[in-house]
């Protein structure tokens, strides 16, 4: 038996490794999106099933799941001999989608940690490349029909090998992708945030002892699993229902119905999303992966104090999913179901959940990543180039007060990265970065505010291409409360506005010096009857210039 303080030290240390590797990750990547945003999660892995031991505070939750299904498939395909046998000093990457994936552009490292000769676990991470190839810039092909047009699909296969870079396989990578030249930054940086892992792991086990630290692990999994049982024992029992929709696939323009019921049963959940939409044609399709780990996130935002670990999943069940859109397999095209299905996913969940827990859970979020990629050529500098740009949105509002405006989204802690970063690396000029007053949904506790951005081509040519969501249904409100803002896209083509017809899908949009592109986030959703807002609440709303005297008496009647 562990004391309690060791107990502890252990849960702390192996945090910290995580920790480590994702700062590791960010202070060498070399893309905008991985060194500013932080669009990355590193974590530690089960060497038997590649359940969840541990995960970076600074990772995106999305990888929660999706992470540890990527590195169950890879233990099983090595284990069929399907994939490579591993050595110490390979690190495998693999970004196909359904091999419990994301999108393509969402690649991942995993490498074995060795004790003794044998494997004692998987460090692995995940980091957003700004380009795998495919049809457009940046892969969010919103019109793509197959997977293959939204870039390259890599097995798992040994990048490096015995601490070598393959040249051969990375020559390979390298022919498929855009502005090539400068993945080797990211590459380099993947492979020394689990390097650096490694070390630390390492560290920690020679202090305490390898039986120690996995007695530890193995009874922090099964801690994990029984905070995850007295959390379920507050939802009321009964079946909760709820209805989140997306506004499009990007082909067929018509939304798609996430139909969720929860029913508690015990000590367990479920989570049944029969009844939802079938298969699409477009890119909103989501892997099974990607789905699974939606709902841990969600549960994850109601009960934050449980920990990132595998047990806090196993009194989790989803049902319901076979046949549906939530369940993508070859070749369906999956590029939005990390960024825009997945909050879609986490949406239903608080939706369904808010009666039950008003005390824990808030109205809907702006839920959309807002991916927006630029690719095209800098006569400047004579070089290609692919930006990509997400942004936040309003928070929901909650029992304890107003939702955050301009927060990141609901899947990850990625921060949109600076304007001026943007504006050095990238032949664009922001007209203005501020926030959507107005946009929150009234209620009680008002929605927070979206972000309104205007960016503008200043030479050469590009083309724009974005999958965002929420432009056809704002953010739910919760317990009364209004909805937030829809999300609003236009681009402007020799001064001449143009609403794309999916709203906030579009691709391959070209664009001429001059030419802007102008994105208005949502707001979060209201909690709560308006009527009952503190009056000193909307006066303030209004002394900020949040809202104009007429919204504010149209959306808070009787104040």
């Amino acid at each position: 038996m562990i004391d309690p303080i060791t107990l502890s030290v252990i849960e702390a240390g192996l945090q910290q490794v995580c920790d480590e590797m994702d700062l590791t990750f960010s202070r060498a990547a070399f893309s905008p999106v991985i060194a500013e945003a932080n669009d990355r999660s590193d974590g530690i892995y089960d060497a038997a099933d590649g359940s969840l031991i541990a995960q970076g505070a600074g990772g995106l939750p999305v990888f929660v799941g999706t992470m540890q299904a990527s590195t169950r498939t890879l233990i099983a395909m090595i284990a069929k001999g399907e994939a490579a046998a591993p050595k110490p000093g390979d690190i495998y990457i693999v970004n196909d989608p359904y091999l419990g994936g994301t999108h393509l552009m969402d690649v991942r490292f995993a490498k074995p940690f060795y004790r003794g000769g044998k494997i004692f676990c998987w460090l692995s991470n995940t980091g957003h490349w700004p380009d795998t190839g495919g049809a457009v810039p940046g892969g969010f092909s919103a019109s793509a029909t197959s997977v293959e047009q939204e870039g390259l699909r890599l097995p798992p296969v040994r990048l490096f090998k015995e601490g070598t870079l393959d040249a051969e396989i990375y020559a390979i990578i390298c022919s498929n992708i855009r502005v090539a030249s400068q993945r080797i930054g990211d590459v380099k940086a993947q492979a020394a945030a689990l390097m650096v892992g490694e070390e630390r792991l390492s560290a920690l086990m020679d202090r305490y002892g390898d039986d120690t630290v996995a007695g530890a692990i193995a009874e922090l999994r099964r801690r994990a699993a029984r905070q995850m049982e007295s959390f379920i024992a507050e939802i009321p029992e009964g079946r909760h229902e709820a209805t989140a929709w997306v506004d499009s696939d990007g082909v067929v323009n018509e939304p798609l119905a996430i139909r969720l019921a929860v029913t508690r049963q015990g000590e367990g959940l479920r989570f049944d999303f029969t009844g939802s939409s079938a298969p699409c044609t477009g890119p909103m399709n989501s892997v099974r992966a990607t789905t699974l780990s939606s709902v841990y996130l969600a549960m994850r935002h109601i009960f934050p104090e449980v920990p990132i670990s595998a047990g806090a999943f196993e009194p989790l069940e989803v049902t319901g999913i076979e046949g549906t859109f939530l369940d993508a397999h070859y070749p369906r095209p999956v590029s939005g179901c990390a960024a825009e299905v997945s909050q879609r996913i986490a949406e239903a969940v608080f939706a369904a959940l808010a009666p039950a827990l008003p005390k824990r859970v808030t109205a809907a979020p702006a839920g959309t990543s807002g991916n927006f990629a630029l690719g095209g050529h800098d006569p400047e500098t004579g070089r290609d180039f692919v930006m990509y740009q997400l942004s936040g949105g309003g928070y929901g509002g909650a029992a304890s007060g107003d939702g955050i405006s301009n927060g990141c989204s609901t899947i990850g802690i990625s921060k949109a990265p600076p304007v001026e970063i943007m504006e050095q690396q990238f032949p664009v000029l922001y007209h203005h970065y501020r926030l959507r007053e107005g946009s929150g949904g009234a209620g009680e506790h008002r929605g927070g505010f979206g972000l309104d951005y205007m960016v503008e081509l200043r030479r050469g040519e590009a083309r724009a291409s974005f999958v965002m969501d929420h432009g056809r249904f704002g953010p739910q409100g919760a317990l009364g409360g209004s909805d937030g803002a829809v999300n609003e896209v236009t681009v402007w083509q020799n001064g001449t506005p143009i609403t794309p017809e999916h709203l906030s899908k579009a691709q391959d949009i070209p664009l001429k010096p001059g030419d802007r592109v102008e994105v208005r986030t949502p707001g979060g959703g209201g909690y709560g009857n308006p009527a009952r807002r503190d009056p000193e609440a909307v006066a303030h709303d209004l002394a900020m210039g949040y809202y104009s005297e007429a919204e504010l008496r149209a959306l808070f009647p009787g104040q």
